[in-house]
């Protein structure tokens, strides 16, 4: 999100298993592993089953509370265009009345309203009441903030200043980094690079067990509707799976679109998008050799933004139109779209500002794919690509994610033993369930573990503390009871 997206608006599974109906064990028996009910145990199927409950459990009671953070931080961020909208109309909103001043006048009246600040860009609003933003850099901002200049266009009178993030007005940069990091900077951005690593863990593994349940596979109803008729914890469980299942596709969709901006996944998936050549493109801003009498790439001669912005239109740009002038001598103008709703316009061009002519074209239509599919994942995680109704859905997966994290501790809690003295947490499902899988199973599955642990190292080290914790555990327990670990 230069333009910061922020995460992830990201979200979710459950702490707890929104899985079947599996045997629990008695206090006595903690360390037994636990048989599925209705699933041959003989089978692939029923060995893993075991495994995806305890890995399910402790991955949901350990990251629960940052995914808990994190849809709670996402849920505020929806209402950010809302929040702007009322609290910088004065900034963002206009009186028509005739004819805009030409583009350059308002800069200049920028200029004089931010004397120290050096130009950046000017945002050409779309509709006849939006102002204009001057963007300048500035000593003793924030890092990655800027100081913007909102212009009446129709008279050039500055309606005031604002410190901006990217194109991000306070109120939405501050939930944004909220979001993201929760104002602690770098350290903070692990907290929802963690969330983003596990959702979609969660998310596959309580639709595996969920949809593997032996009464949901005779009732299809079951698998998307709670059952109301159930009591306790079977309640609590069947909304917990049933608001998964609705929601599973989304939350995957936030986890991925997430990852794509985290700090070290981040780079990871960067560099795989670039090995597979869908990195996204940008004009060149390099001028090309000029023939005899046109002035040549270094000359001091400048056309204007007016010039640049006529020269970009006619080359079929529309909407809101960023200007970036040139940056040094001999380089080009550069005017973008900046329309994230759908339909995406992101198109692009390079003019001279010796002549203003448009010296190179970038259509988003020839973006590749890979690239087109990450300004979509991450518009639509913003709530940028279908407006309100884009909001809402954000607003609805948050909502689901909160209630089944709830839900989940609550299903841990009724599994507390209830007769016995003192206070005491709910029984977690019982180990050893790795021992029953076969080996042509267990190996490529540690395998993969790995390779994504290495590409994803906020999934993989959780895990690897995960998996010490537990045999270290067991053996405690072998020795202490000569049971199996």
């Amino acid at each position: 999100m230069s333009e910061s997206p922020p995460l992830p608006d990201a979200p979710v599974t459950p702490p707890s298993s929104a899985a079947a109906e599996v045997v629990p064990p008695r206090s006595g028996d903690v360390t037994k592993p636990v048989t599925a009910t209705g699933a041959g145990s003989g089978t692939t199927r029923a060995s893993l089953r075991p495994l995806l409950l305890r890995l399910h459990f402790y991955a949901g009671v350990v990251v629960g509370p940052f995914l808990l953070v994190a849809a709670v931080t996402g849920l505020a961020y929806t209402a950010a265009p809302q929040i702007e909208s009322v609290l910088y109309e004065h900034e963002l909103k206009v009186t028509p009345r005739g004819s805009a001043e030409p583009l350059a006048e308002q800069v200049a009246a920028a200029e004089r309203a931010v004397p120290d600040g050096t130009l950046l860009s000017v945002t050409k609003g779309a509709g006849p009441t939006d102002s204009t933003r001057v963007t300048f850099g500035k000593d003793g901002l924030a890092e990655g903030y800027t100081l913007t200049a909102f212009v009446d266009p129709y008279d050039h009178e500055v309606l005031g200043t604002l410190e901006t993030f990217g194109q991000w007005l306070p109120a939405r940069a501050w939930l944004d980094d909220l979001h993201r990091n929760l104002h602690l900077g770098e350290f903070g951005r692990n907290y929802s690079e963690l969330a983003a690593s596990w959702l979609w863990v969660e998310v596959l593994g309580g639709l595996a067990l969920w949809a593997g349940t032996p009464r949901n596979r005779q009732r299809l109803r079951r698998l998307v509707v709670p059952d109301g008729g159930a009591k306790g914890r079977r309640r609590t469980m069947s909304w917990h799976g049933a608001v998964g299942l609705w929601a599973s596709v989304g939350l995957l969709g936030l986890s991925a679109t997430g990852l794509t901006w985290s700090g070290h996944a981040g780079a990871s998936i960067g560099e795989v998008q670039d090995a597979l050549g869908g990195s996204t493109p940008a004009v060149s801003t390099a001028l090309p050799a000029v023939g005899s009498g046109k002035e040549d790439a270094g000359g001091t001669k400048d056309v204007g933004i007016d010039a640049a912005v006529a020269a970009a239109q006619d080359a079929g740009l529309r909407g809101v139109l960023v200007v970036t002038p040139p940056s040094e001598a001999g380089t080009a103008y550069v005017v973008k779209e900046n329309t994230r709703s759908w339909p995406v316009r992101q198109d692009s061009v390079a003019v001279a500002p010796a002549t203003g002519e448009v010296t190179q074209t970038l259509r988003f239509d020839d973006f590749p794919v890979l690239a087109k599919l990450t300004s979509w994942g991450i518009n639509a995680h913003m709530g940028l690509l279908f407006g309100l109704v884009n909001q809402i859905v954000l607003a609805l997966l948050a909502i689901g994610l909160i209630a089944m994290i709830l839900w989940g501790y609550r299903m841990w809690w009724l599994r507390r033993p209830t007769r016995s003295e003192g206070f005491a947490l709910g029984r977690a499902p019982a180990r050893g369930a790795w021992r029953r899988i076969p080996g042509r199973v267990l190996a490529p599955a540690l395998v993969l573990a790995a390779v994504i642990g290495y590409y994803l190292p906020l999934f993989g080290l959780p895990l690897l503390v995960f998996l010490v914790v537990d045999v270290t555990v067991g053996v405690v327990l072998r020795r202490g009871t000569g049971a199996g670990a």
